[in-house]
């Protein structure tokens, strides 16, 4: 746009442009929706040259993906340094997989029935020497956007199953599958040759999957979900509630637990409209069969208020935080019979 007046005029066109992908297209006799993301550089402030804006308007871009669907953004300079950060974990990541620097940590899963531990989610943490701690939800994009997700996982998963046989005997290992590895045909199984190598039983697995990846990647999914279940893999629909998926969609899955996203437990002391939520998830859980998870507990007011409503399980830091695997030992010796539960206690009403 050639001798713009105002930021107003690329605002415009960048509306009239998400506007023409309102209306559903169809294709094949399908009905698809569109979103569109938009970068946006602006001259001279964002360069003076035609590469300079388009390379800068690409990293405006780059965040309107992440933003979600048909999102705009004009371009910062912080995002040239945030690209740049990127590329060195990207960078480190490459080396840090094949080298094991990124480990299996484990939350206890608690029965809120006995208040005995039952096993533990695997969640994968990154301690670099040169990076120092790189959060999870920063490495693991960058691994599905680069294509590595599939290594890191096999990876982070193998050295879990192997982590499985010091426990108690019955133990349950639940483990989180990305969208991005759920495309992969050959992910199902991936995961039962490495559960034969290490001589874990399939009963003793929980495959974790999340809404989001069931939607984008239905057939795919059902591949995947029907190689594990006959095998004798449970699977467990993560962050319930905040996806897309319909409710037949979820059933057609025949899943063996969901479990109840944070968002919804953190709600329950601050509105009747999140204990509303959580009773119908629950009471939906227990008309078609399913086990409850409930992720985030922080505190006993929560705790006594998802028990009263019928949830079975339960995780958080009022429990325990994730611990890596040479804990595991010391935190079942200190609750041979249950979990500490100290932190705040109170209503809720």
């Amino acid at each position: 746009m050639p001798a713009i007046a105002s930021l107003d005029e690329p605002t415009l066109l960048v509306r009239r442009i998400a506007a023409t992908f309102a209306d559903p297209f169809m294709v094949d006799n399908a009905t698809v929706n569109f979103g569109v993301g938009v970068g946006i550089a602006v001259a001279p402030n964002d360069g003076d040259g035609a590469d300079d804006l388009m390379r800068r308007a690409d990293r405006a871009l780059y965040r309107a993906k992440e933003a979600g669907r048909s999102s705009v953004r004009f371009f910062e300079p912080e995002m040239d340094s945030l690209i740049e950060r990127r590329a060195v974990i990207e960078s480190a990541l490459r080396l840090a997989i094949p080298s094991d620097q990124i480990v299996p940590y484990f939350q206890p899963l608690v029965s809120l029935d006995t208040n005995q531990i039952i096993g533990f989610e695997a969640l994968a943490r990154w301690e670099s020497e040169s990076l120092g701690s790189v959060p999870p939800d920063v490495f693991i994009r960058i691994a599905e956007e680069t294509g590595l997700i599939n290594a890191l996982g096999d990876q982070l998963f193998r050295r879990a199953c192997c982590e499985v046989k010091n426990w108690p005997t019955g133990f349950v290992l639940a483990f989180n599958i990305s969208p991005v590895q759920l495309r992969d045909p050959t992910l199902g199984l991936r995961l039962l040759c490495i559960l034969g190598q290490s001589c874990l039983s399939p009963r003793q697995l929980e495959i974790e999957i999340t809404e989001t990846a069931l939607v984008d990647n239905l057939a795919m999914a059902q591949t995947t979900i029907d190689q594990l279940r006959h095998a004798g893999v449970r699977i467990a629909l993560d962050d319930f509630g905040t996806g897309y998926a319909t409710l037949s969609q979820l059933l057609s899955f025949h899943l063996d637990k969901i479990k109840i996203d944070r968002s919804f437990v953190s709600s329950l002391e601050k509105s009747e409209e999140g204990r509303v939520i959580v009773r119908a998830i629950l009471g939906l859980a227990n008309g078609f069969g399913l086990t409850t998870t409930a992720e985030g507990i922080e505190d006993t007011a929560q705790l006594n208020y998802l028990k009263a409503n019928g949830c079975a399980e339960g995780q958080g830091y009022l429990f325990s935080k994730a611990i890596p695997a040479e804990d595991i030992p010391t935190l079942l010796k200190l609750s041979p019979s249950g979990v500490a539960v100290a932190r705040r206690a109170g209503p809720i009403n």
